[in-house]
């Protein structure tokens, strides 16, 4: 759909793809007490039990102590979310809104399907049907809460190269994104170079690329990350969450957005990778706080992914594609402060199929309790959002309104 200038000039036209993170948006009528929804695609299968890492469960060393961290309190330890669970030290700001009550980390959640492709799970993940569509769950909610909106230039806003699944669909969308965003970031080199880096082939191969991309020998050790030069230009998805951020504030603007962030593949060297994603991730959700201002209060952020890693280390000192893993609710709508979902227990006779956290919630019941409490969407209507058998709605997972 072409974007019209006016919508353009108004900023309601407004969006970007940058390096590996993309962002999409839905609108809605404006009005001041409206609620706002922004969902995070973590692409590549997020290992939950080192996100949100249950330390109080005994068996979570039999499988994994090179990758476990100190307890809270101790020095590079986990942050702590009660006394059984700790959050990763990369999530300092997730951990502050935690203690606000305005952070929910879900565990032992999953999708409803069983699939360790990540192509297969991401559409599953994002059509939110028990086969794979061409419509996502997040398009078909925008298409009955679309009365709300009646807007000239249409309901949705897609930001980035490409619309993600979970926004594609009948309900209409634009798409637009900046000159130059198809130019990868200097994370994006970072992590092909570490994954690269102790191969006697490809390892010389792509520092000599870097070297003649005009990289310095400093810049190809920390790709140019000297702590000046990153509080001085902030990482793509800190720079796509401001914007989304500013948008969703917009008395007349969007009201969905849907980002997305790379770098969760983690099956070599998990314990020095997973810091990264998960510190870009942090500041992204801080980012998108300051951006929304007064209307974070009214907001939550889901942040899923395709399915967790294995519960066992694998000889490069990674893990591999699981099921069970965390999902995380953050917003001035959250009713957080604790670690929803139900805890299934790491002996090995709890595993699922003996290699992972066994799931426990369908991330289908997240998204339908965020969709019919905070977005009113009616329950009625959840049958069109998630086809096939009936999803029940998680309850308590926002702030009564």
């Amino acid at each position: 759909m072409m974007i019209p200038r006016r919508t353009a000039l108004l900023g309601l036209a407004t969006g970007w793809t940058l390096g590996r993170s993309s962002l999409a948006f839905a609108g809605s009528s404006g009005g001041s007490e409206d609620p706002r929804l922004v969902v995070v695609i973590l692409r590549g299968a997020l290992d939950g039990l080192s996100a949100v890492t249950p330390y109080g469960d005994p068996d979570l060393v039999t499988y994994r102590r090179a990758l476990v961290l100190p307890e809270p309190g101790q020095e590079g330890g986990l942050l702590d979310l009660g006394g059984f669970y700790g959050l990763h030290p990369s999530l300092a700001t997730l951990h502050g809104m935690y203690g606000d009550g305005q952070m929910l980390p879900i565990h032992a959640v999953a999708g409803h399907y069983r699939s360790r492709s990540h192509f297969e799970a991401q559409d599953y993940l994002e059509s939110g049907a028990d086969e794979r569509l061409d419509s996502g769950w997040l398009n078909r909610a925008v298409s009955v809460l679309q009365g709300k909106a009646n807007r000239p230039d249409g309901y949705g806003l897609a930001m980035g190269l490409t619309v993600p699944l979970l926004l594609r669909g009948a309900a209409r969308v634009g798409s637009y994104a900046p000159a130059g965003s198809q130019h990868p970031d200097a994370d994006l080199y970072s992590q092909i170079l570490a994954l690269n880096a102790s191969d006697p082939v490809t390892g010389p191969a792509f520092r000599s690329a870097l070297k003649a991309r005009g990289f310095s020998e400093a810049s190809r050790m920390d790709m140019g990350a000297t702590t000046a030069d990153k509080s001085r230009k902030p990482d793509a998805f800190t720079r796509l969450s401001t914007a989304a951020g500013q948008m969703l504030a917009t008395p007349h603007g969007p009201r969905i957005a849907a980002l997305e962030i790379g770098g969760w593949d983690t099956h070599a060297g998990q314990l020095g990778r997973l810091g990264g994603p998960l510190a870009q991730l942090d500041r992204g959700i801080g980012a998108l706080r300051q951006g929304l201002g007064e209307s974070w209060k009214r907001t939550v952020v889901l942040a899923m992914t395709e399915f967790g890693r294995t519960v066992r280390i694998n000889g490069t000192g990674g893990t591999d594609h699981g099921t069970g893993t965390v999902a995380f609710l953050a917003g001035g709508a959250v009713a957080g402060g604790k670690v929803g979902g139900t805890w299934p227990g790491l002996r090995s006779s709890q595993l699922f199929e003996n290699r992972d956290l066994a799931p426990t919630t369908d991330l289908r019941a997240v998204a339908a309790g965020v969709l019919c409490d905070h977005l009113r969407l009616p329950s009625h209507a959840l049958a069109t959002v998630f086809p096939g058998p009936i999803v029940d709605p998680m309850k308590g997972l926002v702030v009564p309104v």
